[in-house]
């Protein structure tokens, strides 16, 4: 994936994202447009940089962003939040979907595991949403499908690449999901149903944005699903900068605890903008059978908090609506100076 840092961030070079209606603002400076779900990625010509027309086209009313990249397991901090570990199998209660809750992840992908054998929603899965096998991060998504089922183990996931394997993605590719899954949830028979949208969105990516602003695009698709609970990882940046979508009004951030469950983790983002707090050091879940990996790994990051706040919030989701379940678990546990926290299934 071409990449280009811009203000402390990352950009597809010479790309921004517009709406359909904006094409005809931009035609003087577009190379060409490819355009899918309702969002246009506008390729610029030569010289044209895309920060500032974006901010041109904001003065003028339109919806624009650059096309921003996102990291599923971004490696600003290092440490344990850098690489997954090979560990012993695991033995995990995961039942058959009972609950009727839907998690949505939008990740890597999710390879086959025992945990997951046979069940109805991974042998529905579409050969795209399989895990990638290649790259620094593969196993990302099968690792928080994991920790996902271990807290809702009668819960189904919807399962969508938006990463590739070393855990790279595009703003233009999440937005394109996000308003997918929109569209199913306007389709469906009733909200939450299977034909319809998710009870909880996982999203363990983001990045920074060049203006530290919200993108208009990506604020859109996340605010038009109403009826399901969005949860997004603070990011391993160990600092106070909004990290986003986590930092979106409307999804609950989370950071990460060290794995007595008590103090932030040293790599965790930290802020007013994050919402709920869950342990991100050395959790043990499902992994790749690859090299030295057995199927199983241990792996430090908020991308795992996050997985375990979705997780709680698709339990208490069976017998609550979804954003009353949010509610009721963010009320469980605080702690002074961070907030509520989610604690682990053990």
């Amino acid at each position: 994936m071409d990449v280009q840092a811009v203000g402390h961030s990352l950009i597809r070079p010479g790309q921004i994202l517009i709406e359909r209606g904006t094409v005809s603002a931009v035609s003087r400076w577009t190379q060409a447009i490819a355009e899918a779900d309702g969002v246009c990625v506008v390729r610029l010509s030569p010289g044209v940089d895309p920060c500032e027309l974006v901010a041109e086209l904001r003065d003028q009313g339109h919806r624009a962003s650059p096309n921003h990249v996102f990291a599923g397991q971004p490696l600003f901090f290092g440490g344990p939040a850098s690489r997954p570990f090979p560990a012993d199998p695991v033995k995990a209660k995961i039942g058959r979907e009972r609950s009727g809750v839907t998690v949505a992840l939008l990740d890597t992908g999710v390879a086959a595991h025992p945990w997951w054998a046979g069940s109805t929603w991974y042998g529905g899965l579409p050969e795209a949403a399989a895990d990638a096998v290649q790259g620094a991060q593969a196993g990302h998504g099968t690792f928080i499908a994991g920790l996902l089922l271990r807290q809702a183990p009668e819960s189904s996931l919807r399962v969508a690449r938006v990463l590739d394997g070393d855990g790279l993605g595009d703003e233009a590719g999440v937005v394109r999901a996000l308003r997918r899954l929109r569209q199913r949830e306007q389709e469906g028979a009733r909200p939450g149903d299977l034909a319809g949208g998710p009870h909880v969105l996982n999203l363990s990516f983001g990045g920074h944005t060049h203006d530290d602003q919200p993108s208009p695009l990506l604020a859109d698709a996340v605010s038009a699903l109403t009826e399901t609970v969005v949860v997004a990882c603070a990011g391993n940046t160990g600092s106070d900068r909004p990290f986003w979508p986590a930092a979106l009004p409307g999804v609950i951030g989370v950071g990460a605890l060290d794995a007595a469950e008590e103090r932030r983790a040293p790599f965790s983002a930290h802020g007013s903008w994050i919402d709920a707090w869950a342990r991100g050091e050395w959790l043990t879940s499902a992994y790749l059978r690859t090299g030295e990996f057995a199927g199983y790994a241990s792996w430090s990051g908020t991308s795992f908090a996050a997985a375990l706040v979705s997780g709680a919030i698709a339990r208490a989701a069976a017998d609550l609506p979804p954003h009353e379940a949010a509610q009721a678990v963010l009320k469980e546990r605080q702690i002074p100076d961070l907030g509520a926290v989610v604690p682990a299934t053990r």
